[in-house]
């Protein structure tokens, strides 16, 4: 069972990045998909995610407008496209699968995302 995060990397305040977590070893359209963010000293904080059917999907504030998650099952992948970014959003970001009972069954290893000039 994995979930393998890429795209991240440096980007300068303004710019866009597109992650991707790759699912493999269990049936991804049976789980929620989310993408959550950590930043040095702070604590991991959810910041999107998408059910299953990828028909309702959920926002921090501090990302709404900015960041769009999606997924295509039929790729055992979601994705993360995120636009305008800030010095704030850097941080190492997660993607876990949640099961029907709500709880996170799965984690990726996390791919850094630094935005800075």
């Amino acid at each position: 069972v994995q979930l393998v995060e890429s795209g991240g990397g440096l980007v300068q305040p303004g710019g866009s990045l597109r992650l991707s977590c790759i699912a493999s070893g269990f049936t991804f359209s049976s789980y929620d998909m989310s993408w959550y963010r950590q930043a040095p000293g702070k604590e991991r904080e959810l910041v999107t995610s998408i059910t299953r059917s990828g028909r309702i999907t959920y926002y921090a504030d501090s990302v709404k407008g900015r960041f769009a998650i999606s997924r295509v099952n039929a790729k055992n992948t979601a994705y993360l496209q995120m636009n305008s970014l800030k010095s704030e959003d850097t941080a190492v970001y997660y993607c876990g699968a949640r099961g029907i009972l709500g709880v996170y069954d799965y984690w990726g290893q996390g791919t850094q995302v630094t935005v800075s000039s």
